[in-house]
């Protein structure tokens, strides 16, 4: 039988902490070696952040659960999920896309996006436009249907851009979060396609604020979760236990390129607010 490879490949711009120098050390990571002649720390200078924009096929989730269920200790039992987030993520799946950039002949690349407002402007993450190739955006909706998507307008140095889609497409606008308000230890969920998955919610806190991360070639102050983030996932809302959203998922921390490892990475509502603003006025 042919084995399904999948969609893609994870795609997007590399992180490295600003505390990283050009060769990998950071300051855990002293020149000095000890006796046999291994520099301390390197599991932790090996420590990379992709960007979640690309799936790797529905089939994933099956090979992760042959490496790691079989013969390995029995899962733990759930921890019971608090009332008000089964509310929140009732409230946001609704209003969250699969985003889908590029095509056949060229580059291509998927993640997630989020509807703004009443006219149907979408929120989403500049690299997986800039993977597509500049090739024809398509968006699908949480009820399968398809639509061609406008690009209103990208901020690469941000990492966002907006999208628009018919007045038909009806999608509900996600309420956003006030900025100042997110606070350290709150519970957030992280909406999107992870791997393809349409409308996959995960359930975090929020690690750090004010983060300073390094995307490609930019700095970024972003919001630290904790909530399993994946590719496909790129673009899509992180969301606080009232459905507001506090900020747009970007990156993650991975180790050999392993996938989320618990550290992820998200654009905070006030920059993302800001970017949009000014997009969506020069845009329409």
């Amino acid at each position: 039988m042919a084995v399904q490879t999948g969609l893609g490949e994870p795609r997007g711009p590399w992180f490295i902490s600003p505390e990283l120098d050009p060769d990998g050390r950071g300051w855990w990571d002293a020149p000095e070696r000890d006796p046999g002649g291994r520099r301390p720390g390197r599991l932790l200078a090996v420590l990379g952040v992709v960007a979640v924009s690309a799936v790797s096929g529905a089939l994933a989730g099956g090979v992760v659960a042959s490496r790691d269920g079989a013969g390995g200790p029995a899962a733990a039992s759930a921890a019971p999920v608090p009332a008000e987030l089964v509310t929140a993520a009732a409230r946001t799946v609704p209003g969250v896309v699969s985003v889908l950039a590029g095509g056949a002949s060229g580059g291509s690349a998927t993640g997630s996006g989020f509807a703004v407002d009443d006219q149907q402007h979408l929120i989403t993450n500049d690299h997986i436009l800039a993977k597509g190739g500049g090739g024809p955006v398509t968006v699908e909706l949480p009820d399968g249907r398809r639509f061609a998507a406008e690009v209103v307008g990208r901020e690469p140095r941000s990492d966002l851009a907006v999208l628009k889609v018919p007045a038909s497409a009806g999608l509900t606008p996600l309420p956003l979060a006030k900025p100042g308000a997110t606070r350290v230890g709150e519970p957030v969920l992280a909406v999107g396609s992870p791997l393809g998955l349409a409308g996959t919610v995960t359930a975090g806190i929020v690690s750090a604020l004010d983060r300073e991360v390094r995307l490609g070639n930019n700095r970024h102050s972003a919001v630290q979760t904790d909530a399993s983030i994946n590719p496909g996932n790129s673009g899509g809302p992180l969301v606080n236990a009232r459905g507001e959203v506090v900020g747009v998922n970007t990156a993650i921390a991975t180790i050999d390129g392993n996938g989320s490892i618990g550290i992820g990475f998200a654009i905070p509502i006030d920059q993302v607010q800001q970017t949009a603003d000014t997009i969506i006025g020069k845009g329409g």
